[in-house]
């Protein structure tokens, strides 16, 4: 027979130490096993009962006497982990003399469980008030709530990274932007003072609106430098916070928990390298005698289209008026922007066209790989791709010596002679392109498509040293 449980036993025992202790052996469950009247008992107190009960068949529990025909415990692995946090916890308690902080301040019993909903320490008491939530011990929220906050610590420290390759970015793009301001002023000084004195009042004007956009974008790209700075100066002491929190008291860290994950999150969007940073070139510099002084015929050069700089691929030199385009020898060291072609060695013109007819003539000589045409202004820049219409590119191209229309299935166009020179034919409101051959003005193939965006000149002149350039056309002023 099993003596009935002394009841002095259970003296100076916490609630919850009495619900972990086995009525066996009056000590916290050690590999406890479940009956199926509920009852727990450790493994080994259960089998000596049993033995000491050998005459007893079926057996029975000892605590309710329910009899059992052949059947076998079942491990209570949840009550094992259980009683095992909590030889831990007490043994730390026991090691570290706990503060007044470890105390419920409502029920004065010790904090030893941990709700992962609200997010609290608890109490065994503190339970009923937490129906239906995740209690687990207080080791186990301990981990959870480290773990939690080392993610947001990460993340932080993703974007402080971030926002520390961002200055650098910016810095460099500042510094190339006054590049291309140098660049553009060099042009803009040449061709005022091939047009003489009479036109020193428009050149002033050309360089102040130079200046002035030199300025405004400049100062754009020390505003985003002083904001990614600001982004690290914010970052580095809700970093270094967290990171000291982490090291205090366990219990004392884990009340300060959901402020401190509060004080993690970062509400503000991550910087990103604007659109449009870089000059506009095409306005200050492209077909630039002509819209100085458009009388003066025998002077000035006209061009349709100029190339855009800031949507050349790295790996393309164009020349100081835009207006011609070759293979650099090494990549260039250019700021990565939105509207850069990388890694496909294509560039549009400065100008896109939404409605009328426009006419370019390309000089390809005999450069033995090209491409051109037109594409949408939302074609892909930072990816390869295969060029075709249904990528929003109508062009032509030489490769191999065959001259091909890049038609969804590429189309082979018969020449008779070698080309020279190409032109583009685009007439917007018919939804029509089309390529001829400048020199004959043979008829080369046409595309039509309803275009509903913005169309840009496109060019790929291969990675040849032969340079592709842009012909100029003939002007006709008309006064009245």
């Amino acid at each position: 027979m099993e003596e009935p449980m002394d009841q002095d036993t259970s003296k100076g025992r916490s609630p919850l130490e009495q619900d972990l202790t086995c009525s066996v052996c009056l000590d916290l469950y050690r590999d406890p096993v479940l009956l199926t009247c509920s009852h727990s008992f450790c493994s080994e107190c259960l089998k000596n009962a049993w033995k000491s009960n050998l005459k007893s068949n079926p057996k029975k529990c000892p605590l309710c006497k329910a009899a059992f025909e052949g059947e076998q415990p079942t491990p209570n692995r949840a009550l094992n982990d259980t009683c095992e946090s909590f030889r831990r916890e007490k043994q730390w308690q026991n090691r570290h003399n706990p503060a007044q902080q470890s105390i419920c301040r409502m029920h004065g019993d010790v904090f030893q469980i941990y709700c992962m909903k609200d997010q609290e320490l608890l109490c065994p008491k503190c339970v009923t008030q937490h129906p239906y939530h995740e209690i687990v011990p207080l080791q186990d929220g301990l981990t959870y709530c480290k773990e939690q906050l080392d993610f947001k610590i990460k993340i932080l420290e993703k974007k402080w990274r971030l926002y520390k390759n961002n200055t650098k970015s910016f810095t460099n793009t500042k510094e190339f932007i006054e590049h291309q301001a140098g660049q553009a002023a060099e042009s803009i000084k040449a061709e005022f003072q091939r047009l003489h004195k009479a036109l020193d009042a428009e050149q002033e004007a050309r360089l102040q609106a130079l200046a002035a956009e030199e300025r405004e974008k400049t100062g754009a790209m020390v505003a985003m430098v002083a904001q990614a700075n600001e982004g690290i100066a914010s970052l580095t002491p809700i970093i270094q916070n967290l990171k000291r929190e982490m090291g205090d008291e366990d219990v004392t860290f884990m009340q300060k928990f959901p402020l401190l994950k509060d004080s993690a999150q970062w509400p503000h969007e991550d910087l990103q390298h604007p659109p449009g940073a870089l000059l506009d070139m095409g306005k200050h510099v492209g077909s630039l005698g002509f819209n100085i002084w458009k009388n003066m015929q025998a002077h000035v050069q006209y061009n349709p289209v100029v190339l855009d700089p800031n949507t050349a691929s790295p790996w393309l030199d164009l020349a100081p008026d835009l207006t011609s385009m070759k293979e650099s020898q090494q990549r260039q060291e250019v700021p990565d922007n939105p509207e850069r072609f990388d890694p496909c060695v294509f560039l549009m013109g400065a100008e896109g066209f939404s409605k009328g007819k426009h006419r370019w003539d390309v000089v390809v000589g005999d450069n033995p790989k090209w491409m051109m045409g037109v594409c949408a202004e939302s074609l892909a820049r930072k990816k390869r791709f295969t060029v075709s219409p249904k990528r929003g590119v109508w062009s032509i191209a030489l490769s191999k010596g065959v001259l091909t229309a890049l038609t969804v299935e590429p189309t082979k166009i018969e020449v008779v002679t070698r080309l020279e020179k190409v032109r583009v034919k685009l007439d917007m409101d018919k939804g029509e392109v089309s390529f001829w051959d400048g020199g004959t003005l043979t008829h080369l193939c046409t595309f039509n498509h309803k275009f509903d965006e913005k169309m840009f000149p496109l060019f790929g002149p291969g990675l040849q040293s032969t340079p592709m350039a842009l012909a100029p056309g003939k002007m006709v002023l008309h006064t009245s």
